[in-house]
């Protein structure tokens, strides 16, 4: 099993947190909402990525869908044209 990280939102490149995803670590996002600090824990079991927030687990399917959520949440930083 992988180890636990630990990184504020937007800290880290989607490719970057995928990979460790994909390696058996789990990603603790540390976030902003509404004035108040939350923690949404992402990971991975080898075919269903998940974000686990406060308040609903959402299961992604495929690596493009998960992706997005991490780009569109602001979990990782925009992906950059290249």
């Amino acid at each position: 099993m992988g180890e636990t990280r630990v990184v504020e939102a937007g800290e880290c490149e989607p490719d970057e947190l995928l990979a460790a995803l994909e390696s058996g670590d789990r990603i603790v996002v540390r976030t902003e909402f509404l004035g108040a600090e939350h923690e949404v824990t992402l990971r991975h079991d080898g075919g269903v990525y998940y974000c686990d927030t406060p308040t609903r687990l959402h299961k992604h399917d495929s690596k493009a869908e998960m992706r997005t959520c991490l780009e569109n949440q602001g979990y990782a930083s925009a992906a950059e044209d290249g």
